[in-house]
Formats: structure tokens, sequence, C-alpha cells
């Protein structure tokens, strides 16, 4: 096993690419993911396969777009027989240890991790018993409170994942005490933080570094180019109605949630070093899925927008991978899912849609199909999705993409020339072919009946299950119990202004 690396996976919870120094930021401090992409290669067109996180997550750990393994939207479950990149790692020889987030439903709380430490701050099941956020309730979710009460503050998420950190350092102190015994077993740890996630409140002095820094929004809406959909997003989170002083407080927070996120990823690589740990580890930092930020007068996630679609990817491994490298290349996290297979020495899972990243990360010049994929469908479960269905798909070819609204007005974009996706071309005669070869794309293999058939069925069963919960109330078997108390504004009249 010595000649197998330790593996390092780090991933935050909606992270927007574009907020980090090593992406171009000039005014965020994320001094650790820059020093980690000085010591790697850094994706500049990664996307997730979902702009959601269960969906996102549970790609993420099979490799498979959420169509091929039925899994939509938050309220749906993964299946337990569907192998992972967890599984692979363990059928290679490491105990994969997760800790913080997963955001798995059901009763498989580990799928292939032989260890879990610090479990997600919600429910195990569909139907089981909800957490509070005391004067925060309702802002970690798509609402306009999210913006309301945004400003100086603290949140359970924050306390979440210094205690990941917490771990995570005990844990990396076992391995080097081990070693030293002579065990020479790698490790392989998954760390699953929840920042920068709303709600949008950040510690005080950060936000307050942030604030007078930050810019308004630059692009705005152009609803004759957009679906209906988003129209209707907007006026289901409230955004028609949030002001300049609340978009300001929100990005201010939500830098200095960045800022937060990255010394906690900063203790954890700071410890890698001070064991000599670093030059036999491959680290990687992602997130799953992206951040609106005001843009067009969105917020959260849940589009096929740049911001919101679009992710931080980063892979450092001291000897096998290039330094302060990036790559064009048009990728997805499910390619990383197949690269922490390919890492551990396992062959590729069966049935998958990610190829590894190794080759193009080591060679830009590696042969590469320069095309992924993103879907958003929902059930109408949830609350904030209004009982609204939405059957949508993004394909991502060169430099075009294409995003398809089932019964609603498409998108296509020519990313070289507008990468701020300001021109709709859909629909254009002169981008006729273009449009016609990206929508057979999209929709081979995906058929929006059959889809939207599958998702009606699940929703009966989980009303079932849904039901089972709430009156059974099963145990948790990971919970981090979030407090009421963890929440707090620092100054109200904040929201007044």
């Amino acid at each position: 096993m010595t000649d197998k690396p330790n593996i390092l996976y780090i991933l935050s919870d909606q992270h927007a690419a574009c907020v980090a120094g090593c992406y171009g930021d000039a005014i965020v401090r994320t001094p650790n993911l820059d020093r980690l992409a000085a010591r790697g290669v850094r994706f500049d067109n990664a996307y997730t396969p979902s702009p959601i996180c269960l969906p996102a997550r549970m790609s993420l750990l099979t490799g498979r777009y959420p169509y091929r393994q039925d899994v939509w939207t938050n309220s749906d479950s993964l299946a337990s027989d569907i192998p992972t990149f967890a599984h692979a790692q363990g059928a290679a020889g490491y105990a994969p240890t997760l800790i913080g987030r997963m955001h798995s439903l059901g009763p498989d709380q580990l799928h292939g991790y032989a260890h879990r430490e610090v479990g997600d701050h919600m429910t195990d099941w569909l139907g089981g018993g909800d957490y509070t956020m005391g004067i925060l309730d309702k802002c970690q979710r798509p609402f306009r409170d999210a913006l309301v009460k945004s400003g100086p503050g603290g949140m359970s998420y924050e306390v979440l994942d210094k205690e990941v950190t917490d771990r995570a350092l005990a844990f990396l102190d076992r391995h080097a005490a081990a070693r030293a015994k002579g065990e020479t077993h790698p490790f392989s740890m998954s760390l699953g933080y929840m920042l920068p996630h709303q709600p949008y409140v950040g510690d005080p002095d950060l936000f307050a570094y942030y604030h007078d820094k930050v810019s308004a929004p630059r692009l705005p809406r152009n609803e004759n180019q957009e679906p209906a959909y988003l129209a209707w997003w907007r006026k289901q989170t409230g955004m028609n109605d949030m002001t300049a002083a609340e978009q300001r407080r929100a990005k201010a927070a939500y830098y200095a949630l960045v800022e937060t996120m990255d010394r906690e990823i900063g203790k954890v690589l700071a410890r890698l070093d001070a064991l000599g740990l670093t030059d036999e580890t491959m680290i990687v930092y992602a997130s799953d899925h992206g951040e609106q930020l005001g843009e067009r007068d969105l917020w959260f996630k849940q589009t096929f927008y740049e911001h919101s679609v679009r992710v931080p990817l980063i892979l450092s491994w001291p000897g096998r991978l290039p330094e302060s490298q990036s790559r064009s290349h048009v990728v997805n996290l499910v390619d990383l899912t197949a690269t922490l297979v390919d890492v551990a020495g396992h062959a590729p899972l069966p049935d998958t849609d990610g190829v590894s990243l190794l080759g193009i990360a080591a060679d830009p010049g590696a042969v590469w199909r320069n095309e992924t994929y993103s879907e958003y469908c929902t059930d109408g479960l949830k609350a904030w999705s209004g009982g609204k269905k939405i059957l949508t798909r993004m394909v991502r070819k060169d430099g075009f993409k294409f995003n398809y609204f089932h019964n609603d007005k498409h998108q296509l974009f020519d990313l070289q020339a507008d990468p701020d996706e300001t021109t709709n071309l859909a629909g254009d005669p002169g981008y006729r072919d273009v449009q016609a070869a990206l929508e057979a794309r999209v929709l081979s293999g995906w058929d929006p009946a059959v889809i939207e058939d599958t998702i009606n069925r699940s929703i009966e069963r989980k009303k079932v299950l849904e039901a089972w919960a709430q009156n059974v109330k099963p145990a948790d078997s990971f919970r981090w119990e979030t407090r009421a108390d963890q929440n707090w504004l620092a100054d109200p009249s904040w929201q007044a202004n």
C-alpha cells in the first residue's frame, strides 16, 4: 500500500467559482485555496451535474448523472446498491472516512464509507424531524428571508464546519502517530463543509471588512431572453422585492463566509504540512454547485447560469501533477468521481459517466471530450418549490452552452464571445445548426416525457415514506444537532438599512 497516496477530498457547499483569489477575484481573501492552486492544477470550466445540493452530491458519489440514478431533487434517495467512489476506494485497500456533510436521505448514510464522523445537520429521513436555526429559520432556504436577515452575526453552519475541522485535525494526528509506529496504509479522508451556503450571515469583523468593498451585481435581468420559469422563480423566492442594501449585506456576508471556510481549510492543510504528509497526499478541493450572488436579480442556485452551475475544482498531487497550472477543458464533477477512483488504483466504476481527470491534469494536450451536462428537475414537494415541477437540462459543448427548458423558452450562449451570457442565441437563424445539434445532444437518452412519468410515480412512493417517518420517527444514525442559540445577528439595525 505504500505506493498509493493519501487522499484528502474537501467539498464545500455553494461556493461560486468566481469568488476565490485563484479564480480572479481581487477582493476575497482565500490564501489557502490560492496556495493549493499554486501547488496544483486549477480547472476553469468545471460544472456540477445539478445546480442543487442532494442530486449533485449523489452524482459525485457515483459518477452518474441524476437521470441515470433517479435522484432528481432534495427529496430523493440514492439506491444503496449503486457503487460509489468510496466503495471503490475500500475495494482498493483504503478505509475511506467521511467527516461532515453528505446530504443523503434514507437508511444508507455511508454509501461505501468505512467510517463517518460529524453527521449532517438535517434528518436522515424524508419526513424526519426538522431542525431550527432560531432567528435565522427559513434563511437557509431559497426565500427572501435570507436577504432580509443578512449581515454580521453567526450561524449553525459555521459552528458545524469548525467541528469538522477539529475532527479532521484529530484524524491526521492519529494517522501520523500510527505511521510513526510503522503503519503503512494510506488514508482517504473526505471533508464535507457547509460554508459558504446561506444564511448570508458572516463573522462581524469580516462582514465589516467586505461591506464597503463588494460591488453591486453587474448583470440585470432580461426576461425577454429568459424562460418563463426564471420570472416565476424570482417571484416565488421574493427576489422582486429585495433592496440594494439587502443585496450588499448578503454579498458581504457571503464573502465573509468564503473567507471563514478558507481559514478552516487552511488549518487542515497546515496540519498536513506540519505532520510531513503533504508530499504523499493527493488533495482535491471542489464545491457541489455555485451561487447566483444577485446577478440578474437571482440568488441561491437552481439555474444554469455560470454563477450557479460552474464550480471551483483544484487538484494537487506533489510529484505527480504539475504546479501553478490551469486547464480550460470542459469537465464535470462526475469526472472528479472517476478521478477519486483512479487515484486509489481501482478500475473505473461500471456504468458511469465520468472520465478521470488525471490525464489532462498532467498533460493539457491529452485527448478529452469537451462536452458535459447538468440537469435540474423538481417534483414540487419542497416548500420552496411552490408545488411546481421543472424539467430542464444543460449541455456545454466546446464554447457553446444550450439550456433546454421543457415546454418553455430555451437558451443558447456563445461563452467565448459572450461569457456573461447576455445574448440568447436560441432561435437566431444564424445559429440554427448549432442549436439543432446541441438540442439533439441534450435530449439524447433524456426523454422529458419518460422523466416526468418517473418523477410522478416517485412522488407516490415518497408520500408513503414521508408519512412513515413522521409517525414512526426513526432514529437518525448520523446527525449533528443544530441549536437555535448558535444563530444570531450582531446588530439588528443592519436589517433596517
